[in-house]
């Protein structure tokens, strides 16, 4: 049942993604995929919630680092 909700509100994060711009979809997009990388690793390791916590913190930085670089290869 938690996985059904958890996708529910995934789906509905993700529509509501539409309006938003570049670098904050790229903040998101980071952010997502470091929690979710560093919930795995944090698991392996014994302490899930601080590896979702740093994850989220590192993809953060690592979507604004990424949108930083885009946006000065355009110019």
């Amino acid at each position: 049942m938690k996985k059904y909700l958890f996708l529910a509100a995934l789906a509905v994060s993700v529509a509501g993604c539409s309006g938003m711009s570049t670098t904050e979809q790229r903040a998101l997009s980071g952010t997502a995929i470091g929690a979710g990388t560093g919930a795995v690793i944090g698991a392996i390791a014994g302490n899930t919630g601080l590896g979702l916590v740093v994850g989220a913190g590192a993809g953060l930085a690592g979507g604004l680092i990424y949108d930083s670089v885009k946006k000065n290869e355009g110019r």
